[in-house]
């Protein structure tokens, strides 16, 4: 059965306009269907269509079913978004398959794109929540200057993953399960070595995704990967 975004169900019994034109015009659904809706904050809704008109669609609640949580902890991934937009495109829905609660973009020294709209990446993130029949929607953050974001306070673990020579544990290695986690993924160029002090003057710890040198899109998911085996 098809899944129906309605963030705001509990206080509005109809379905947005573009879920309503999906469910009418394209699935030809009318008066008595049943459906299954989504608040994207941790929950489904059985539910009957109970009047059309034009572009609206009202429905009733039947059964709410809350969903579980499917991993411990919370992840919040900031990425400096590629230059081809379609990898970055790639990434969220792929990330959003596995599991993440937070996505923020970052403007960095090396940034390649410095402007960012992220009304169609949201749109590809509530898709992939239904596909994956996900009840939970990740937050979509628009792209935020570097310092600025270094300099807020969080109070989980802290990471940041670059290419430059030193010393670095393995992701895997030091990521606790169970907990609150902010990873940083730089762009195509990495972070700059000023970056890279600053977010551990920030109290970020450098970390390692492995030998491999990696585009951003997929050190981005190899970060959500690790999260997840560690976290389920």
């Amino acid at each position: 059965m098809h899944v129906f975004y309605t963030p705001d169900i509990a206080t509005c019994p109809e379905l947005p306009e573009e879920e309503a034109g999906h469910c009418l015009r394209v699935l030809r659904l009318g008066v008595g269907d049943e459906v299954i809706l989504t608040d994207g904050k941790g929950a489904f809704y059985r539910a009957v269509i109970s009047a059309t008109s034009g572009k609206r669609c009202q429905v009733r609640v039947t059964e709410t079913l809350p969903q579980p949580p499917f991993w411990r902890g919370r992840l919040h991934l900031a990425m400096a978004p590629t230059k081809n937009m379609d990898r970055t495109e790639w990434f969220a829905e792929k990330a959003t398959e596995l599991g993440l609660d937070e996505l923020t973009f970052l403007l960095c020294r090396f940034s390649e794109r410095k402007v960012l709209k992220t009304e169609r990446v949201d749109k590809i993130v509530v898709s992939a929540m239904k596909q994956s029949l996900k009840a939970r929607k990740p937050i979509v953050n628009d792209l935020t200057d570097f310092r600025t974001f270094v300099s807020r306070d969080f109070g989980g673990q802290k990471f940041i993953a670059h290419c430059y020579e030193s010393e670095k544990p393995l992701l895997k290695d030091v990521m606790k399960p169970g907990g609150e986690v902010l990873l940083l993924i730089g762009p195509e160029g990495d972070f700059s070595p000023e970056e890279v002090e600053l977010a551990e003057a920030s109290g970020f710890q450098a970390v390692s995704l492995g030998r491999s040198r990696l585009r951003t899109e997929t050190a981005a998911l190899s970060g959500v990967m690790t999260f997840q085996l560690l976290s389920n």
